[in-house]
């Protein structure tokens, strides 16, 4: 019982943690989260945080894996809903793009982005994460298609597209380029995905 105890307040502890970092990450940029930094926002040691994580790299992972495990709970909701597939297409990527420039999400993946060349544990990471939104999104267009709802395409290359375009829409959006603001990118994201994954087209009778 008391190391049960003991991993569920270890647990509690490190979620603690990563919920305090993804908040600084939105409050101050990335640059400006070091270990001592979050350590004083907690009222610890950095030490403390290093007996959990071990380096910055692994907690930055950890953060995104925290922040994409809240996300996935919300994709899992959307792709149940009773909704039809071109609402539910929207939903998607309305819930895929960034909130705006300070999103610590995207901010992370941005940073990460640029490591995995040379870390394999970090790409593997990444490539799980990628997975999840790939799958959930050939479900949701494969759906479609079978209901009549989108014509016929190949499926996961549509989705391939239509994700690669999010991320680059995602990445001007983070980095706050002019016109790139999560207004004007959900725009240009709906008109991309009416492209890739148009609706089937009705023949006249007669």
């Amino acid at each position: 019982m008391a190391g049960a105890a003991r991993r569920r307040d270890g647990q509690i502890a490190q979620e603690r943690m990563l919920e305090e970092a993804m908040a600084a990450i939105a409050e101050d940029g990335l640059a400006a989260l070091t270990m001592s930094a979050l350590a004083e926002r907690l009222g610890t040691s950095g030490g403390h945080i290093l007996y959990y994580f071990g380096s910055k790299d692994r907690l930055l992972l950890e953060a995104l894996r925290w922040s994409e495990d809240q996300l996935a709970a919300e994709r899992s909701a959307l792709m149940a809903r009773r909704v039809a597939a071109p609402r539910k297409l929207a939903l998607f990527v309305e819930l895929y793009l960034p909130r705006g420039p300070r999103d610590p999400r995207w901010t992370l993946w941005i940073e990460l982005w640029a490591r995995t060349a040379s870390n394999e544990p970090l790409r593997a990471a990444q490539q799980e994460i990628d997975d999840g939104w790939q799958r959930d999104l050939e479900a949701l267009l494969a759906k479609g298609v079978e209901q009549g709802r989108f014509a016929p395409v190949d499926v996961p290359a549509r989705a391939s597209e239509l994700l690669a375009l999010l991320d680059g829409l995602s990445t001007r959006v983070v980095l706050g380029q002019p016109g790139a603001d999560r207004s004007t990118a959900l725009v240009r994201a709906h008109s991309a995905a009416s492209a890739l994954v148009p609706a089937p087209l009705r023949v006249p009778p007669g």
